[in-house]
This record gives C-alpha cells, structure tokens and sequence, in this order.
C-alpha cells in the first residue's frame, strides 16, 4: 500500500491510519479503539443507528469479543485514500464464532477524523 499526502493534517491522518491497520490486522481492536477513538465517536454499521461514545464503543466490542468470537483469523486492508479530514478504506475481515460459525466481512470504511482521532466511521459491507 502506498499513498502520498500533501499537508501536515492529512500526514497525521496517514500515519494514525497506517498504525491503526497494524493494530487491526493482529486482532488488536479493544488496543485500536482505546488509542484512536475520539471521546465523542459515532461508529456507525451500515444503515444501522450510530453507537455514540467511545466508551459505549469500547464496552460494546469487549463484550462482542468475550461472549461471541473464538478465533481472529484475519483482517486484510487492501486500498486507502485520504483527503483533508477524511479516509477511506477497504478491508476484509475473517472471525470464528463460538457458535462454529464464520464471519466474513469485505467492507468499505469510511473515516471523519477530528483532533487527529476517529470522530465519526461508518462500515458499509458486503
């Protein structure tokens, strides 16, 4: 993956982003949320309704993790942009659940950042 960016906000963008696909490829969600969500998030899946907070978000991943996945197999990002405060994304993401099942996920993310952090995020999916 290679992008360029012009201005000191799209490079802070860049790099948080960057670190953040580290993160998320190892698994480390809870590790990504903590760091990179602003205190006044709205994550929001789709057409669903937001889920404001980041403390919301963070409890509300936690409980995903320790009630629903047994295994992290996956998560590839492919393509990113980023364009004065917004990024954009696409990845595929791979769970086994505890109920034998497996999740699989190609989405789109697509990123408002303020104060170098995730403001507001919306996953599109397919």
């Amino acid at each position: 993956m290679e992008n360029t960016v012009s201005n000191p906000i799209e490079s802070t963008i860049e790099n948080n982003l960057l670190h953040i696909h580290e993160l998320l490829a190892k698994g480390e969600f809870i590790e990504a949320m903590k760091t990179y969500l602003h205190d006044d998030v709205e994550l929001r899946e789709a057409n669903e309704v937001p889920k404001k907070g980041k403390a919301f978000n963070v409890k509300f991943e936690q409980d995903f993790i320790n009630n629903q996945l047994e295994e992290f197999v996956r998560y590839d990002i492919n393509n990113y942009s980023v364009n004065g405060n917004h990024s954009f994304y696409d990845a595929v993401m791979e769970l086994k659940l505890k109920d034998g099942s497996t999740m699989l996920s190609e989405q789109a993310v697509v990123t408002e950042w303020k104060d170098g952090k995730i403001y507001r995020e919306r996953y599109y999916h397919a």
